[in-house]
């Protein structure tokens, strides 16, 4: 079997409301779609968050076309090798999310071929579901209390928060109102995204503990190791690496300088599913759980990855999604995806185990054609001079 072409599409999913974070905030989901041709017919399936834009994706894709086009699907490594070595990305971030989108494309056709479920290549389940959070948006008190409230009767046993805004009082005035309309089970997961001094940082996060957190993700900059492990030493609370373990090589940074309790993983910013679980492996020999971290995935992405966390034993916190903001999908089915109880079950179809909607997806390539890209630069955001740390 060979590989005879790579098409994209490019799509473009409005949110339910508006993302926010420290730095801006975007209406929806722009994310390149990859379709993997076979000369035996079969097509596998990849998908990459546009990431820092989705025509940078684009471009990376093509160029990587010449080493892709005529190998076969199965040597997985050895296109991962060629796409890094022979390609020139060994060193470039940009290029990780459309490397991964044709490895994961590549892992759905060996899957396909086979008549199994990813799964089952990565070693088999050992879990039948996977967890994930709630991500809530940043509103008024009263508000957030309500969603949080409705998360939990939906099943979703984290709730997440983006901290780290100009006034330190409304983080801990908005931590309170989740633990208020969530309860006292309910897990509380905050994350400044490096917004904080390391003196900042320690005493927000101690007034945010009487809450109760779960934990409290790369409260400080993602480049000074030595900062981060100075402050997971004067909190209570589990810290969660993020930005500062976006690939394996990261996260074995990380574990050297004992800089966090956990470590978030990104397969597309690791270039792919089977870097993820090294770097999943690696954490584990060191005593570490793991959870995912997402960029913003639709169906295919968020499949793909569920597989390798269902075959890897220390995937033990809820993983990120984007439950709470799409409003549609361009996978078969009525949708966005539905979770049950927070969690999804593992496909049972071979590869990947899901299909396109094609209608949806010419509609939501129509809409990125008419609109352009959603992304964090609004009108607020580009209008600011970003200071960091903030305190």
């Amino acid at each position: 079997m060979r590989i005879t072409a790579l098409k994209t599409t490019v799509v473009a999913i409005p949110f339910t409301g508006e993302e926010k974070w420290a730095w801006g905030g975007r209406g929806g989901l722009s994310n390149v779609i990859l379709e993997i041709e076979t000369d035996e017919g079969l097509v596998g399936l990849g998908e990459a968050a546009g990431y820092p834009t989705p025509e940078i994706v684009v471009a990376v894709i093509r160029s990587l076309e010449a080493l892709v086009v005529g190998e076969n699907p199965f040597h997985i490594e050895r296109i991962l090798k060629r796409m890094y070595a022979v390609g020139g990305w060994h060193h470039v971030r940009a290029s990780s999310t459309g490397i991964a989108a044709i490895e994961a494309a590549c892992w759905d056709i060996a899957g396909k071929a086979c008549g199994q479920p990813l799964v089952n290549l990565f070693g088999g389940p050992v879990r039948d579901r996977v967890e994930y959070m709630w991500y809530l948006v940043r509103k008024p008190a009263a508000q957030l209390a309500t969603d949080a409230r409705a998360a939990v009767k939906q099943g979703f046993r984290t709730l997440y928060l983006k901290v780290g805004g100009n006034r330190p009082e409304e983080d801990i005035e908005l931590v309170a109102a989740i633990r208020e309309g969530a309860g006292p089970d309910a897990l509380i997961r905050v994350d400044a995204n490096e917004a904080w001094s390391s003196g900042a940082a320690i005493r927000i996060i101690r007034e945010l503990e009487r809450y109760k957190l779960e934990l409290v993700e790369q409260p400080v900059s993602a480049r000074n190791l030595t900062e981060m492990a100075y402050v997971r030493s004067r909190i209570a609370t589990p810290m969660l690496a993020n930005e500062a373990s976006w690939t394996r090589n990261d996260a074995l940074e990380v574990i050297t300088h004992n800089a966090a309790d956990v470590i978030s993983v990104d397969w597309q910013m690791d270039g792919g599913l089977l870097n993820m679980k090294r770097g999943a492996g690696m954490c584990e020999v060191a005593g570490l759980p793991v959870l995912k971290h997402s960029l913003g995935e639709l169906g295919i992405a968020t499949y793909a990855a569920l597989h390798v966390m269902a075959s890897t034993p220390n995937f033990l916190y809820a993983n990120q999604s984007y439950a709470s903001f799409l409003s549609d999908d361009i996978i078969e089915g009525s949708g966005p995806i539905a979770y049950q109880d927070g969690c999804l079950s593992i496909p049972p179809g071979p590869g990947i185990g899901v299909s396109l909607d094609r209608d949806k997806m010419a509609r939501y390539a129509e809409l990125y054609r008419k609109q352009g890209t959603f992304s964090f630069n609004n009108a607020e955001a580009l209008a600011t001079t970003p200071l960091i740390p903030k305190l």
